[in-house]
């Protein structure tokens, strides 16, 4: 055969097993290249990796031992937490390839153990020595720091800031900063011993200081575990003592160490959301519950001073103004017993807030006092109850909320001359309002009994008018007003003008018809000195009756006053004008003309104080020291 036809049929394309056979060789060669730079891939990062690895290996390194990786140097450690990541990946291919070097994968296997003990070492180098900067005040308050670094960078350029303020502006930033840096550091190391599958390691540190520090606040905060029993042998001021730290604490603690617990588990663990529940509910469950566990074992106590109800709605309204916290900060459902623990103390205080309000309504029904109060003034049931009242109406959002499914009053044990109360029929009125009306309706009931005691029956109308007044008082000047309304206190202040009208027409009446009808109709001197002689004696006489009369509202006192000098003193001054030289010469008037009309009104200007020789604040000290003389001397005669 030709040598030219060989040729061609040797290296001829057509020929097809020559073909496969160069391409087969094509690729194996092509394989083994890539092998052969995977492998250079590999080593260079194991290499790398073992380079910055060892310089901080505490075991071989004096350096490393005693200084932190972090603090020393942020552009060395970004490099370690890279040349970590890179072994990782590294690790990963050398486990699924089968052809893997195993003793590639063991050096990559002792290089990221001691990876990760630098890394947990330095994990809680952080958390430790910045435990000022994270510490939950710190966390939670960053971004109002923020705001007021922000407001004091806004001042006008032609404005000169104090010192103070550039100097709380400054030590602002650097909290901000030296806080953010340990938090962002904090999270570089979790994500990256949480890829590498060193989770438990980092999360144990984690939980460890943490937890100590949420302890340390709690405990500061003066919250301590106690039983029950330990509760009731406590004196009520001591308790009382404890419920206002509590207060205190209560809100410091959700204000600050709880959400800021929150706040820097959700930022260092981020990439994983059980691990940031699982951190967060080993911290701060245990504290919480205790924090909430307080108000219900306060609401069990058997003692139960006046004060006690307060007690009981501030720590109710603390838990209720922050539920919406509550429920944000420990949303985890490995967190819901501290949910369950704050609305079971919220249950159990609102039982006993109902419970001490019927004890109240009950020691108004069977307060059996049959004292009478001198000269008709405030009984002391009627002070205690509404100082009571008003101090439940600063609470009356938390009231509305504790009774709005409680059953109305039964009005059976009220009189049947009680019961006229509109708020108290009216279905659509709050139950608040229903219930605030029916407790000053029992008082007012008992009240009218009390009035009965008295033997001058003008001075149980002065009592019943005194002492309403003092509740419509109470009321005007205090958050009932908005609770009654004004129809209910328009409807009370008519009720005690008819008191005084009562009062009135008892105390004085006979006075006034000592005094003809017609002031000014002539009559014989005869019958002008005997009138003269009546008005003297009644006036005298009921004059000493209501001078031990007390009447403690001023505006009362004076509306009073005015309404007795109108009709006295104008009838007897017509009188006076007319018939003074009726009765005779002037010596002859001295005798049976006592009184001017100027004398009456300054005699009634002394009255209601409680006592006939007290001083007139109406009047001076000198007219009243006169009058007082002047009628001392007839009554003598």
């Amino acid at each position: 055969m030709p040598r030219k036809g060989m040729r061609s049929l040797c290296f001829s394309p057509r020929t097809p097993s020559l073909s496969i056979s160069r391409q087969s060789t094509s690729q194996s060669s092509a394989s083994t290249n890539r092998r052969r730079f995977a492998d250079s891939m590999i080593e260079q990062t194991i290499d790398a990796a073992s380079s910055i690895i060892m310089k901080w290996d505490a075991e071989t390194s004096a350096y490393a031992k005693v200084t932190s990786l972090f603090y020393e140097s942020k552009r060395e450690a970004l490099q370690f937490i890279r040349s970590v990541n890179d072994l990782q990946k590294t690790m990963h291919l050398l486990v699924s390839d089968q052809e893997s070097n195993s003793e590639k994968l063991v050096q990559a296997q002792i290089l990221m153990q001691i990876a990760m003990k630098r890394l947990q070492k330095e994990f809680y180098q952080i958390l430790s020595m910045n435990r000022a900067h994270l510490d939950p005040e710190s966390v939670s308050t960053r971004s109002s720091l923020t705001s007021a670094r922000s407001s004091t960078s806004d001042l006008d350029d032609d404005g000169s800031p104090d010192d103070e303020i550039r100097n709380a502006g400054n030590s602002i930033t650097e909290i901000e900063e030296v806080s953010s840096m340990a938090m962002s550091d904090l999270k570089l190391i979790a994500d990256c011993m949480i890829a590498s599958g060193y989770a438990k390691e980092c999360i144990h540190v984690y939980k460890i200081i943490r937890k100590s520090i949420i302890d340390e606040g709690i405990y500061k905060l003066g919250i301590e575990k106690m039983s029950s029993s330990q509760i009731n042998k406590m004196d009520w001021d001591v308790l009382d003592l404890k419920i206002k730290n509590w207060l205190e604490a209560e809100k410091i603690s959700m204000r600050t160490l709880f959400i800021g617990e929150r706040i820097l588990c959700d930022q260092v663990f981020a990439t994983s959301d059980s691990i940031k529940e699982s951190c967060f509910t080993d911290i701060s469950k245990e504290a919480a519950t205790l924090l909430f566990g307080f108000p219900e074992l306060v609401a069990k106590t058997k003692k139960s001073p006046p004060e006690k109800i307060f007690r009981l709605l501030d720590m109710y309204s603390s838990i209720s103004e922050d539920w919406q916290e509550i429920e944000t900060i420990f949303s985890f459902e490995s967190t819901s017993p501290v949910r369950v623990q704050a609305l079971n103390s919220l249950v159990r205080l609102s039982e006993s807030v109902r419970s001490l309000l019927m004890d109240f309504e009950s020691a108004i029904q069977k307060d059996s006092s049959k004292t009478m109060i001198p000269g008709g003034g405030l009984n002391p049931l009627t002070i205690s109850s509404m100082n009571y009242l008003t101090l439940l109406a600063d609470y009356s959002n938390i009231l509305a909320d504790i009774i709005s499914d409680w059953p109305p009053p039964v009005k059976s044990s009220l009189p049947a001359s009680f019961l006229y109360a509109p708020e108290s029929d009216d279905s659509s009125a709050p139950a608040i309002s229903v219930r605030i009306a029916w407790l000053i309706l029992l008082l007012l009931s008992k009240l009218d009994g009390k009035a009965k005691h008295y033997k001058e029956v003008s001075l149980s109308y002065l009592f019943l008018a005194n002492n309403l007044q003092h509740v419509i008082s109470r009321v005007r000047t205090s958050n009932l007003q908005y609770i009654l309304g004004e129809e209910w206190i328009a409807k009370h202040e008519a009720k005690v003008k008819q008191f005084a009208a009562n009062y009135e027409r008892l105390a004085w009446g006979e006075v006034l018809a000592s005094l003809p009808e017609n002031q000014t109709a002539p009559i014989t001197p005869g019958k002008a000195k005997d009138c003269f002689r009546k008005f003297n004696a009644r006036f005298e006489e009921a004059y000493w009756k209501q001078s031990s009369c007390v009447i403690p509202d001023s505006k009362l006192r004076d509306e009073i006053k005015v309404s007795i000098g109108r009709k006295l003193v104008a009838l007897y001054r017509d009188f006076y004008n007319t018939h003074k030289s009726t009765v005779g010469d002037e010596r002859t008037a001295r005798l049976f003309v006592r009184f001017s009309p100027e004398d009456i009104g300054n005699y009634l200007s002394d009255l209601f104080f409680g006592t006939a020789s007290s001083g007139s604040s109406s009047t001076s000290s000198s007219v009243s020291s006169h009058n007082r003389r002047q009628m001392r001397s007839p009554l003598r005669v």
